[in-house]
């Protein structure tokens, strides 16, 4: 790997900005991304969380998780389109997210005002035209304050609509952000027809070509392992607060059999990188190219990202509960 890697940087550094599907976007050497793609040393972590929170209820955990933090500085959260069973659309999901954002924020007693963003009325379908939506102009002016000395993170755990229609509006950005992305499956997984990645393959594609230092955390089988019940939820959640009966309802109004069961709160995975990376190990490997049948095709030539590869469950879940039981109780 070492070999590898040290030949990329070498041929990266040498060619011009990458041109894919017709779309330019700045060139950063192998060096300096690898450099970026190391976990964050300064604290707290400057980021924006971007997140379809209506989508089920484990967004509303990860919304909850960074704010609560001490490790982060969560400077706007940011709500991505999505389509299921409980919205009619992206755009309506989309203002649906918006609204379980500022029910979040009001438990938590933080003001949403300039906080709490719109963002994407739709999917990616023009990379000549991306929306230039609030939540897409906040993160470009956000990066623009940036330096790739102290980039901006930029936790996304919905369709990465969003991130990548600022990228498209500005490219210049990516020198100055890094993407925390939970999205697609494990790269030797047979497909990548995750909910966040073929929500919005346009979206999915930009952030695997761009070269925007990029971390990825893969869904099965790496995060579905992040599974609590509802006996937990009862023991460790309850009556922290106003947020904490939330977060408890939500959960135990997802399924109505309890029995044997429990469930994967996917989204808090990408917020634990930050606050402590040893807790998800991961490893540089070469960007896959994105096909059109919601697969991965390797390309060794291609710039590195960095994927998790392992998630620890429980000091995760044991640095959440310490920290919620801090909130006000009711």
């Amino acid at each position: 790997m070492k070999t590898t890697i040290a030949l990329t940087t070498v041929l990266c550094t040498l060619l011009s900005a990458p041109t894919i599907l017709g779309q330019e976007y700045p060139a950063i050497s192998e060096a300096q991304r690898i450099e970026r793609l190391k976990p964050p040393v300064k604290r707290p972590v400057r980021m924006i969380l971007d997140t379809d929170t209506y989508n089920e209820i484990d967004d509303q955990f990860a919304v909850v998780y960074a704010l609560i933090s001490p490790e982060l500085d969560v400077q706007a959260v940011h709500a991505a389109p999505f389509h299921n069973k409980r919205s009619s659309g992206p755009g309506e999901g989309m203002q649906k997210s918006y609204e379980e954002i500022l029910r979040v924020l009001s438990r938590l007693g933080k003001d949403a005002d300039g906080f709490a963003l719109r963002g994407s009325t739709q999917y990616l379908t023009d990379l000549r035209n991306p929306e230039k939506s609030p939540a897409a102009l906040d993160l470009i002016q956000r990066a623009k304050k940036s330096s790739p000395e102290d980039p901006l993170y930029v936790v996304a755990v919905g369709a990465i609509t969003n991130v990548s229609n600022a990228i498209l509006i500005d490219p210049s950005i990516i020198h100055n952000i890094v993407v925390v992305w939970l999205g697609g499956n494990g790269h030797h997984w047979p497909h990548q027809r995750e909910f966040n990645f073929r929500q919005d393959l346009n979206a999915s594609r930009v952030i695997f070509d761009s070269g925007v230092p990029f971390v990825q955390l893969p869904c099965t089988p790496i995060v579905t392992h992040f599974t609590t019940t509802v006996p937990e939820m009862e023991r460790y959640v309850a009556g922290r607060g106003a947020i904490g009966d939330y977060l408890l309802e939500i959960f135990k109004d997802y399924r109505k059999d309890h029995f044997g069961w429990s469930k994967v709160l996917w989204d808090m995975t990408a917020v634990a990188w930050l606050v402590n990376h040893r807790w998800l190990p991961s490893e540089l490997v070469h960007s896959p190219i994105v096909t059109d049948n919601y697969t991965f095709s390797v390309d060794r030539s291609r710039h590195l990202i960095r994927v998790v590869s392992f998630v620890q469950r429980d000091p995760i879940f044991r640095d959440f509960f310490t920290k919620l039981e801090k909130q006000p109780s009711n």
